[in-house]
C-alpha cells in the first residue's frame, strides 16, 4: 500500500518508522548471534496462542512469525478451536508459563464473539508478567504508571512511539505533550511513558471539549483516537512533533482493495505545520512488531541470567555459645516452604510433588530437561573407621553443604540416605546431622519422610509371600491343576499373562497359545521346583528385632505341614532398597526388580521375581519411591534424601538418581565460567573401607559418574580408640583419654586415618581430611591430626567446627574443597569385573582391608561355583562386614595386619547387580540394646511436637 509520504511535498521532516524498525530488528538479530556464540543453547522463543482463524488475526500472526524468523527468534504457534473456553485458554497459558523454553507469550485477541472483556482480561492476566512481551498484564501496566518502579515490559506500540520521538532529537523533558486516546493498549501507556520522561501530559479522548485549542498547546502530539484524518494542520502548533498511531481505512476506488489506509492526522495539511511527522503507513506500524522482537529478546536474556545466577536465599542461624540439643536447634528454626526452595534451585512447579510444607518429591523429568548441562563437581563424603557413637560424617556433609551454599554462594547439594527406624530408635540415633549442621524438619527426616522405606518393605514382603505361596501350591497340586489355575479359562479363552511369555522365552518355549503346550512343557513352565535350602529371600521390617533373625514359618494347620526355617532382615538391607538406590530410571528399576534371584531350582537354575510373576507389582509399589525427596539444611540449602541401604550389609549409598538430579541442578551451561560450577556432596556409609569402596566399585560402575574428590571425616575420639584407647560404649561415660589431651594415643591412632587416605588414592581420588572438632579437643591434638593427614598423602586437611558454628565453621573446608576440585577427575576402579569372583573378593580384602588373604567356607565355595555357572560371575562385590574394623573382627582396631578374612557365605543380589560375601558373624538384622534411644522419644501434649529425638 502506498505511503502518505509517497508524493510528499510538505516542510516537516518525515520520521521513517520502517527504517528505524529495521535497525531494531538488526540490533536484536545481532545480540542473539553474539549471545549464541558464547552460549550455544541460548534461544529466545515466542509463543503465539490463537483461537480460530480470523483473517485479520492470522495476518497479524504471520507478520510476527516472519519477523521472528528474520531475527533468529524461535516461534511456536498454538492454534485452538474458535469456540475454545476461557478456562481452556488459561490452562494452555499456565503450561506455557511453566515451560522454561518459552521467552514470551502472546494471546492473539479477540478470542471470539463468545468471549467478552472480562474473559479477555482473565486470559491476559493468566500470562506470567515475566513472559508478557505484549506488556498488557496489569502488573506491567501498573508498574508503568508508577514513578517508584519499572515495568518488566512496556507495551510494544507505545514503546515504538517513544523510540520514534527520540529519533527526532527533540527534547521530551519539559515539553507539553498531548495524547489523543485513552485505550489500555496505546493512549494510557503512552501518556504514562511520556510523564516518566518528564513531559507535561494532557490526555484527551472522544468526549474532550475544545480539542483544537488543546492540541494547539502541544509540542508533541500523539494521536491514537481512531478517527480517519481527524486532526487538521490548523490545529497544530507550528514546529510540533506529530506521531500518528491511527490505522483507519477510507473507501478508494482507485485501489485494488477498494480502500486506503490513513492515520488520525490529515497528513497533507499537518505536514506543512509540524517539524516532524510519521507517515501512515510506514510510521508507527512497523515499530510495533520490531519492539515485540526486542521485548522477546529481553525476556530471554533476563531469564537466561536469572537461571544462571539463581542462588539459594540462606536462613539465618541463632548460634548459642552453649550448643543446645539437636532437636532443640532443629525446632527453633523455621524452614522455608519447599516450593520456595525448589524455585531457588531451578526446579519448575510441574517437577515438584509436595508432601506437606517442607518436603517434596522431585519428578525425574528434570533430568531430561537439563540433560544438556555439564555436571557439577561430585564429592563423596566418607570417614575413618568409626566408634559406635558415629564420628559426624552426616554432620560434616550438611555443614559443608551449608558452607558452600549459604556462605560461598555456590550451588551446593547434600545427597544423603533416608534414616532407618532401626538406629533411630536404637543406639546410634538418626542421620540428620547434628548441632548447627542438620537436615530439617529433623523429626520428619528421621521418621516416615514420604514413605519410601515402607514401600520397600511392602515390595520385599510381597515377593516373600509370593514365593512361599508358590512353593505351597506346587507342593499340593498336580501339574494339570497347577497349570489350569496359573492359566485359567476366562470367557472361553485362555491367555498367558505378559510375564508368563517372558518365562516361556527363558525356557526356550516359543508357543504363545496355552492350549498348545505339551505335558513336558507344562511341567517345566508351571513348576519352579524351588530348592528350599537355597532360598535367600527373607522378609523385612524397619525395626531392630533380634528375635526375628531366625524363625519358623508355616506352622498353621492351613499350611498342611509345609514348614521351613527363615528369618527377617532390616528393611534397608533388602535388595529392593539396593535396587532403588542403584536404579537409573523407571524401566531400569522394573527390569532390576524382576531380575532379583530369590532361590535356585532343584535343576540348578536361578529363580527370579519375574519367574514368580511379581516383578511388575513390585515396580508399582515403588513407582513413587523412585523419586528423590527434597528437604533443606538449617541454613536453607537443598538436601536430597533418597534410599537408605546399610553400608555394612548393602552398598550403603544414597541413590544414583538423587545424585544425577543434583549434579544437573548444580551444573553449568556451555560458555559459563568455572566459578559458576556447583557441588554435590553424596554420603557413603561408615568408613572409607565400607561406603566409599562400594561407592567407587559398585555405584560409579552403574551410574557412569566420575567423582572429583573424597572428604574423609576424622575425630580425635575415634583415632584415640584406634590408638589403643578404651572401648567406646553407648550409654557409658567416656574415659579420660577421650576428654583430655592425649597426644601419644592419638598419634598411634592416626595410622587408621592414613590407611583410609592411601586407600582413597588407589581410586585416583583427591583426598581432603575434615577434622570434625569436638569441644574437648585441644589445639595440639587437632594440629597433630591435620599434620598426620598431610604427611599421609591428603591433598588438604582442615579442622572444621560446623557442629558448633554451622556453615561458618566449615568455611575453610569449603574453600579447600573448591581449590582441590579444580581440574578433571582421575578416578579409576580397583578391579576389573571379568576376573573370578574369588579374586575380586581377595583384591578388596588385601588392598582395602590389609588382609593376608581370604578363607572361603565350603558353602561360600559352592555358592561362588553356582553363581559363576549361572552367569553372575562378572558382578561387582559388596562386602558385608563389621564397620568397626578394617578386618572382619570389630575387636581389631587401628590398622590390623596378619589376619585372614573368613567368607562364611556369598549371597546374590542379581537385581541390584552385585554379589555380597558375608564376613565373620555379620548380622543382617540388628538388635536393640539394653537402653535403646526410644526411652526419650515422645510428644509434647500441648504443641504436638516430637521431643526426645537426640
Amino acid at each position: 500500500m502506498a505511503s502518505a509520504a509517497s508524493n510528499y511535498s510538505g516542510s516537516a521532516n518525515l520520521i521513517d518508522g520502517t527504517a528505524i524498525a529495521k535497525s531494531i530488528r538488526e540490533e536484536v538479530a545481532g545480540r542473539i548471534k553474539t549471545l549464541q556464540s558464547q552460549y550455544p543453547r541460548f534461544q529466545p522463543q515466542l509463543t503465539i496462542v490463537q483461537a480460530g482463524e480470523r483473517p485479520d488475526s492470522s495476518v497479524y500472526v504471520r507478520m510476527k512469525v516472519k519477523a521472528a524468523e528474520e531475527v533468529g527468534i524461535k516461534y511456536n504457534h498454538v492454534t485452538l478451536p474458535a469456540e475454545v473456553s476461557v478456562e481452556d485458554v488459561v490452562e494452555v497459558v499456565k503450561k506455557l508459563n511453566n515451560d522454561d523454553s518459552v521467552s514470551g507469550i502472546i494471546v492473539q485477541l479477540p478470542l471470539g464473539p463468545h468471549v467478552g472483556p472480562e474473559g479477555e482480561r482473565k486470559v491476559t492476566e493468566a500470562v506470567s508478567p515475566e513472559k508478557d512481551v505484549d506488556g498488557f498484564h496489569a502488573y506491567n501496566i501498573g508498574h508503568l504508571s508508577s514513578r517508584a518502579s519499572n515495568a518488566l515490559f512496556t507495551p510494544c506500540t507505545p514503546t515504538g512511539v517513544l523510540r520514534l520521538l527520540e529519533s527526532t532529537g527533540v527534547p521530551i523533558s519539559g515539553a507539553n505533550a498531548v495524547v489523543l486516546g485513552r485505550s489500555d493498549i496505546v493512549g494510557s501507556p503512552v501518556a504514562a511513558m511520556l510523564r516518566n520522561k518528564d513531559a507535561t501530559v494532557t490526555q484527551c479522548h472522544s468526549r474532550t471539549k475544545n480539542l483544537p485549542e488543546i492540541v494547539k498547546t502541544a509540542d508533541i502530539l500523539v494521536s491514537a483516537i481512531g478517527k480517519p484524518e481527524f486532526v487538521q494542520g490548523s490545529w497544530l502548533k507550528p514546529g510540533a512533533v506529530v506521531i500518528d498511531v491511527g490505522t483507519n481505512y477510507l473507501p478508494d476506488a482507485s485501489k485494488k482493495s477498494g480502500q486506503r489506509l490513513v492515520g488520525d492526522v490529515d497528513f497533507a495539511s499537518a505536514s506543512n505545520v509540524a517539524s516532524h511527522i510519521t507517515p501512515v503507513p510506514g510510521g508507527v506500524g512497523p515499530m510495533t512488531v520490531a519492539q515485540l522482537m526486542s521485548n522477546t529478546l529481553s525476556s530471554a536474556e533476563r531469564h537466561w541470567e536469572e537461571v544462571r545466577s539463581r542462588k539459594v536465599k540462606p536462613l539465618k542461624l541463632d548460634i548459642q555459645e552453649k550448643v543446645p540439643s539437636d532437636i532443640e536447634i532443629a525446632m527453633a528454626q523455621t524452614p522455608k516452604p519447599v516450593t520456595q526452595l525448589a524455585e531457588e534451585i531451578g526446579l519448575l512447579p510441574d517437577e515438584l510433588e509436595s508432601y506437606g510444607k517442607y518436603k517434596a518429591k522431585v519428578e525425574l523429568s528434570v533430568l531430561e530437561r537439563l540433560s544438556h548441562r555439564k555436571d557439577g563437581k561430585y564429592v563423596v563424603i566418607s570417614g575413618i573407621t568409626p566408634t559406635p557413637l558415629g564420628e559426624g560424617k552426616s554432620t560434616t556433609t550438611i555443614g559443608l553443604a551449608q558452607a558452600l551454599g549459604a556462605h560461598l554462594g555456590r550451588p551446593a547439594f547434600a545427597c544423603v540416605r533416608q534414616p532407618s527406624q532401626g538406629p533411630t530408635f536404637g543406639i546410634k540415633g538418626g542421620a540428620a546431622g547434628g548441632g548447627y549442621s542438620q537436615v530439617i524438619p529433623m523429626d520428619e527426616f528421621n521418621l516416615h519422610l514420604t514413605g519410601d522405606i515402607h514401600a520397600v518393605t511392602a515390595a520385599n514382603n510381597l515377593l516373600a509371600a509370593a514365593l512361599d505361596a508358590r512353593i505351597f501350591h506346587e507342593a499340593t497340586q498336580s501339574d494339570k491343576a497347577l497349570y489350569s489355575r496359573l492359566v485359567p479359562t476366562k470367557k472361553g479363552k485362555r491367555e498367558f499373562a505378559p510375564l508368563m511369555l517372558k518365562r516361556l522365552q527363558k525356557l526356550g518355549i516359543t508357543k504363545t497359545n496355552p492350549n498348545e503346550l505339551t505335558p513336558e512343557e507344562i511341567t517345566r513352565f508351571a513348576r519352579l521346583d524351588v530348592d528350599l535350602d537355597t532360598i535367600t529371600w527373607n522378609r523385612v521390617m524397619d525395626t531392630n528385632d533380634r528375635f526375628l533373625r531366625k524363625i519358623t514359618i508355616g506352622q498353621a494347620p492351613t499350611e498342611q505341614g509345609h514348614e521351613r526355617t527363615t528369618g527377617f532382615d532390616i528393611a534397608v538391607a533388602s535388595e529392593c532398597m539396593a535396587v532403588l538406590a542403584l536404579t537409573t530410571g523407571l524401566q531400569d528399576m522394573r527390569e532390576r526388580l524382576g531380575a532379583m534371584v530369590v532361590a535356585t531350582s532343584k535343576h540348578g537354575d536361578p529363580i527370579t521375581a519375574d519367574d514368580i510373576g511379581v516383578g511388575g507389582a513390585l515396580a508399582v509399589l515403588l513407582k513413587d519411591a523412585i523419586k528423590p525427596n527434597l528437604m533443606q539444611t538449617l541454613e536453607g540449602t537443598p538436601v536430597f534424601v533418597h534410599a537408605g541401604p546399610f553400608a555394612n550389609i548393602a552398598h550403603g549409598n544414597s541413590s544414583i538418581l538423587a545424585d544425577r538430579v543434583a549434579l544437573k541442578l548444580a551444573g553449568t551451561e556451555e560458555g559459563d565460567s568455572s566459578d559458576r560450577v556447583g557441588y554435590v556432596l553424596t554420603e557413603g556409609g561408615f568408613g572409607a573401607d565400607m561406603g566409599m569402596e562400594k561407592f567407587c566399585n559398585i555405584k560409579c560402575r552403574v551410574s557412569g559418574l566420575l567423582p572429583d574428590a573424597v572428604v574423609i571425616v576424622a575425630t580425635t575420639r575415634a583415632l584415640k580408640m584406634h590408638g589403643g584407647g578404651p572401648d567406646v560404649t553407648p550409654g557409658k561415660a567416656l574415659a579420660d583419654t577421650y576428654t583430655k589431651e592425649d597426644l601419644v594415643t592419638l598419634k598411634e591412632g592416626t595410622k587408621n586415618l592414613v590407611k583410609h587416605v592411601q586407600n582413597s588414592k588407589k581410586f585416583g581420588l583427591k583426598v581432603l581430611v575434615a577434622v570434625n572438632q569436638f569441644s574437648s579437643d585441644t589445639p595440639a591434638e587437632l594440629e597433630l591430626v591435620r599434620e598426620a593427614a598431610l604427611a599421609g598423602g591428603a591433598d588438604a586437611a582442615i579442622v572444621s567446627n560446623h557442629w558448633a558454628e554451622g556453615g561458618a565453621g566449615a568455611r575453610a573446608l569449603a574453600d579447600a574443597l573448591v581449590a582441590t576440585c579444580e581440574g578433571e577427575s582421575g578416578f579409576k576402579f580397583l578391579y576389573d569385573l571379568n576376573i573370578p569372583i574369588e579374586e575380586k573378593i581377595s583384591i578388596i580384602s588385601k588392598e582395602i582391608y590389609g588382609a593376608d588373604g581370604i578363607e572361603l567356607s565350603d558353602l561360600a565355595k559352592k555358592q561362588i561355583e553356582t553363581y559363576t555357572r549361572q552367569g553372575y560371575g562378572d558382578l561387582p562385590i559388596c562386602m558385608a562386614k563389621t564397620q568397626y574394623s578394617f578386618s572382619h573382627d570389630p575387636k581389631l582396631k587401628g590398622v590390623p595386619t596378619g589376619f585372614t578374612i573368613p567368607i562364611r557365605s556369598v549371597r546374590l543380589s542379581a537385581g541390584a547387580g552385585f554379589l555380597y560375601p558375608l564376613l565373620g558373624d555379620m548380622q543382617t538384622m540388628p538388635g536393640l540394646g539394653t537402653r535403646p534411644g526410644f526411652w526419650e522419644v515422645g510428644l509434647d501434649p500441648e504443641s504436638g511436637r516430637v521431643v526426645g529425638l537426640f
